[in-house]
């Protein structure tokens, strides 16, 4: 007989439908409404042990409320900021993530954001698309790399990675973490120290309400008028209409940013910037990345089914 498990959302769909075939899935999100998810939950309440979580909607205390049941929440990335992780521990849930899976993918797109934010690459190639080389001369020049200082707002794994990138491009690194590590880094004791003493400013810290608007407006500042900032975390790690507002300004040089406050919402004076390079949350988005992500989330349920340990736990 199939463990019986809840799947929020559809999401990755080589995951989805492992795990339809591996669990006796429900599945929340066909819910049309309110009154329809009430049912859906209704029915899973005698059965559900485990939760298969995907996206930014809110796993509450509520949600676990409404499946006695539920055993573990497994789920599908790194940050479980959407979780209510205090709610899980009181009531003996256990929470996993796919901590590991996606280090390297994210690390390169943070990467790939330093370089195209500094160097302007997509906004070269617009300017040669429009006909602008031929008609205008050559388009203006970008910043350099090499010799730079790279700070890391969370000297994670992946803040790990993205340092060893760094230094491949000869990047100086510095790095700020709530624990100094052992690390042959430079550490600064706060966000702005850090952001005063680098060239940019890599925002690779978890979500949450520890985290929330911690790059603000004196962050900002002491980034300066030649700095950039980087972000690869959450869209909440950063006062967005502050960053809005320095980047219309020439408060600070340009941002490469992948995440953004309330997706997949973002303020669309972003998209008249000429100092911002943009993408869609697309740092773990590749297939080898969502596949390992996902064969991880089910290996974590598997195990806790099984009575084993899992390997990634939260909580």
């Amino acid at each position: 007989m199939k463990n019986e498990i809840l799947i929020t959302a559809k999401g990755h769909a080589g995951t989805f439908n492992r795990l339809v075939e591996e669990f006796s899935a429900i599945k929340l999100f066909e819910a049309p409404d309110v009154t329809a998810r009430a049912t859906t939950l209704k029915e899973a309440a005698p059965k559900v042990r485990g939760l298969a979580h995907t996206g930014h909607g809110k796993v509450d205390a509520a949600l676990m409320d409404a499946l006695p049941k539920l055993e573990i929440i497994s789920n599908f990335g790194v940050g479980v900021d959407q979780i209510d992780l205090d709610a899980a521990k009181k009531r003996g849930i256990v929470v996993t993530n796919t901590a590991g899976a996606l280090n390297n993918c994210v690390a390169d797109c943070a990467m790939a954001l330093v370089l195209n934010t500094l160097r302007q690459i997509p906004q070269a190639g617009v300017y040669l698309r429009a006909g602008l080389w031929q008609s205008k001369g050559n388009f203006p020049l970008g910043t350099s790399i090499g010799g730079k200082t790279l700070g890391i707002l969370g000297l994670g794994r992946i803040g790990e990675e993205i340092a060893r990138r760094a230094q491949a491009f000869s990047m100086n690194i510095r790095y700020h973490n709530r624990h100094k590590k052992d690390v042959p880094f430079a550490y600064d004791p706060d966000a702005v120290t850090l952001a005063k003493n680098s060239d940019v400013l890599v925002v690779i810290a978890p979500g949450g309400p520890e985290t929330d608007k911690l790059v603000n407006a004196h962050v900002l500042d002491a980034l300066g008028p030649k700095g950039y900032l980087i972000n690869v975390a959450r869209g909440s790690v950063v006062d967005e209409l502050v960053l809005l507002r320095y980047l219309q300004e020439k408060k600070i040089a340009g941002a490469g940013l992948d995440v953004f406050e309330h997706e997949p919402k973002v303020p669309p004076e972003f998209f008249t910037l000429d100092n911002a390079v943009l993408t869609p949350h697309v740092a773990s988005g590749t297939h080898e990345t969502r596949t390992a992500m996902g064969a991880l989330q089910i290996e974590n349920l598997q195990l806790h089914f099984a009575g084993k340990p899992v390997t990634t736990p939260v909580v």
